[in-house]
């Protein structure tokens, strides 16, 4: 199987990385198609099994785990985990396309660990952390409880931005926007 390429996004939730990776799945010369992670949590409004993501009861998810069936995973909170099943990479790779990663920090860290060559990985931030916590009240798909753990949780998660081969700031959408495809167009034609 010939490798492709990958491009990583990662960021604390709120932070903007899924419009801007799907921003890059409309540029035809990128060849890039989505990588749907699987995970444990129950679907949030309107997502759908194998197009927002693979639904896995959190048994099902361990089982896969066992079968070392993912390329990345990880327990993000307790008993609800997040991965990359190998099979979704080949699949990509396969029909001669490359892999775009809407991934959690950890996971992103992985995958740049695993296709260290052919991964351009890229850490999306806000301004600072009001910025990020106004953006996630703005959804209205998480309590307050669980904002306070995103909030917490993105704390550590800026403290490894120094290990993504770029920091995109997105501030102005436009600018954000701009940036990416940028870095993905160059990397993916070299």
């Amino acid at each position: 199987m010939k490798q492709g390429k990958c491009i990583v996004f990662s960021a604390p939730s709120g932070s903007g990385k899924t419009t801007l990776a799907k921003h890059l799945l409309g540029l035809e010369e990128c060849k890039l198609v989505f990588s749907v992670s699987a995970t444990s949590r129950p679907p949030r409004g309107n997502e759908q099994h194998g197009k927002d993501y693979y639904f896995l009861s959190p048994n099902e998810f361990k089982e896969k785990i066992s079968q070392n069936a993912f390329a990345e995973y990880e327990e993000v909170y307790p008993g609800m985990f997040y991965g990359t099943l190998k099979s979704e990479i080949e699949r990509i790779w396969t029909s001669g396309k490359h892999v775009l990663f809407d991934i959690d920090v950890v996971g992103g860290l992985n995958i740049k660990k695993l296709y260290p060559n052919n991964t351009l990985s890229i850490f999306v931030r806000t301004p600072n952390m009001e910025a990020l916590e106004t953006r996630l009240r703005l959804r209205g798909t998480d309590s307050d409880e669980k904002i306070a753990m995103r909030l917490a949780k993105a704390a550590s998660e800026l403290q490894q931005a120094k290990d993504f081969d770029n920091i995109v700031l997105n501030d102005d959408l436009e600018t954000a926007k701009k940036e990416v495809q940028t870095l993905a167009t160059n990397f993916i034609l070299s």
